[in-house]
């Protein structure tokens, strides 16, 4: 069996950044990324509707070891796989990487003290193991195979074209056809005004509004910054100027979200004009960032509802026709195509399999250990950014965590490290507790890992202080316990069923 000291599942933006870090700080290490898909990106390449690009700045969506230079900082979908690519080539990481490898299942051999990943090769459906002294998943935290579509009654009638935004249709013509699009998310806000142009009319449907943040897609201070100061030194400027803002906006939609309505609706009522009543279709009946916020870059989705190349409407749907919906206030939208932005479907691990020592461990039973381990798991680090924030960010720290680890496990010839958690915490909250509101978290509520209400146990959602928590703090704080190979038993290593039985009969209590 060949074996590797970190494997890394996922060739996403996290996947990636975690082997740029292991490859910088830690050369001694050797390890392999395995991807499921035929090719990098994750996200970026997985999403081809049109206009997809980021809700994040590209200067804290980046990297904090790759400035980002082009014009655009919120960038494309295109562009953010061009700059996955340069990095890998800047690092000279494609021989680590080995595309079409699913991992159905890993499994913890407390016994041999290693992780040994089960793996499919997609292209000829052989199998193969791989061990490795540490597990790094980044796998993301929506199922790639099929977004969530609500139970339509009738859906099957509709006789036009479906185009789900996670299978977009290679080379559909829209060209002056009539578009419906359902939802008001992120996809949503992105199709919308990206298919006006040619199409013969665009409305957006939703079932309710959502809070828009508008900002230009091009940053004034970002080209002025690079026109008089070296590259790293203009884009860790701009980052550390975006974290704050992001901070400062999240902590006043909490504190005060009354101004934070007002300032969102003030930025509506200005883009769309008279002509489209913001108090029907832009003012949410929950408070700011209940529920993520949308970015309409350079205001483009306000100009479409403005020019009158796209309406939208908020109403539900009663059932679909041949030619299109029939909604509850009896009125009908037809459409030549159907974009269903209805949303994601949850899903930890891609869907792979794990055992402890001949246990399987459901999901839901996890308890998350500073949001990047989970108790009485060992040698295992999981990378899920931020929702309130952007997701790299987070994604950074856990991989600075990983390399500070591996050198202080190395260092004192420990083979074995596990988050002990001695009885399962009285109250527990979703993994996504700051957006326990949205559908698609309510929804796969009981399959995703949990949250407890203190430290470490807490998942804080905050880059200020996991900066200093996870760079700087202590790595035997009295939680991590450590032990190693040659002078411990087998048996000291904490028994991760009981544990993770006994919370999970709790949960279901």
């Amino acid at each position: 069996m060949e074996h590797v000291n970190v494997l890394i599942v996922g060739a996403g933006l996290s996947g990636i950044g975690a082997a740029c870090h292991l490859q910088r700080k830690n050369p001694d290490q050797r390890f392999v990324i395995l991807e499921g898909r035929e090719s990098i990106g994750g996200t970026w390449d997985l999403f081809r509707y049109p206009g997809v690009r980021s809700d994040s700045d590209m200067f804290t969506y980046g990297y904090c070891f790759k400035p980002w230079i082009e014009d655009r900082d919120i960038a494309t979908g295109e562009s953010i796989l061009r700059y996955l690519k340069e990095t890998i080539d800047e690092h000279e990481l494609w021989d680590r990487i080995r595309l079409g490898h699913r991992v159905s299942k890993v499994s913890w051999s407390s016994k041999d003290r290693r992780w040994v990943a089960n793996v499919v090769r997609v292209e000829d459906g052989g199998t193969l193991q791989i061990g490795s002294d540490l597990l790094l998943t980044c796998t993301g935290y929506y199922n790639y195979e099929h977004g969530y579509l609500p139970a339509f009654e009738g859906f099957d009638a509709y006789k036009g074209i479906v185009a789900h935004p996670q299978h977009w249709p290679d080379g559909l013509d829209y060209a002056g056809k009539r578009i419906l699009v359902i939802g008001s998310g992120a996809t949503a806000v992105t199709v919308v005004p990206s298919m006006a142009d040619a199409a013969a009319h665009v409305t957006m449907l939703q079932r309710s509004p959502t809070y828009m943040f508008s900002r230009p897609a091009k940053d004034r201070l970002a080209h002025a910054l690079r026109r008089w100061l070296p590259k790293k030194l203009a884009h860790r400027l701009m980052r550390l100027r975006n974290i704050s803002y992001q901070l400062l906006l999240y902590w006043l939609a909490k504190t005060r979200p009354n101004m934070v309505r007002r300032f969102l609706r003030g930025m509506a009522e200005r883009g769309v004009g008279p002509s489209v009543d913001v108090d029907v279709h832009f003012n949410p009946k929950y408070n700011p960032w209940d529920e993520r916020l949308c970015l309409i870059p350079d205001d483009d989705l306000y100009a479409v509802l403005k020019s009158g190349s796209a309406s939208i409407v908020t109403d539900r749907i009663e059932r679909f026709t041949e030619t299109g919906v029939v909604l509850s206030s009896g009125k009908t939208i037809e459409a030549d195509v159907v974009v269903p932005a209805t949303g994601l479907e949850l899903q930890f691990l891609g869907g792979m399999e794990m055992e402890v020592d001949g246990t399987r461990i459901e999901s839901g039973s996890l308890l998350t250990y500073k949001g990047m381990m989970f108790g009485n798991v060992p040698n295992w680090v999981t990378v899920h950014g931020y929702t309130a924030a952007s997701w790299t960010l987070k994604a950074d720290l856990v991989s600075d965590f990983v390399c500070r680890l591996l050198r202080y496990m190395k260092r004192e010839g420990y083979v074995v490290v596990v988050p002990r958690m001695q009885k399962p915490p009285q109250a527990t909250l979703p993994l996504m507790a700051n957006l326990a509101s949205a559908g698609y978290v309510q929804r796969s509520a009981g399959d995703m890992p949990k949250q407890g209400t203190g430290a470490p146990w807490r998942n804080l959602d905050n880059y200020m202080t996991d900066y200093f928590t996870t760079r700087w703090g202590r790595l035997d704080d009295g939680v991590l316990s450590f032990a190693r190979e040659s002078n411990e038993k087998t048996s000291d290593v904490p028994r991760v069923a009981t544990a993770l039985e006994s919370d999970a009969a709790t949960s279901q209590r």
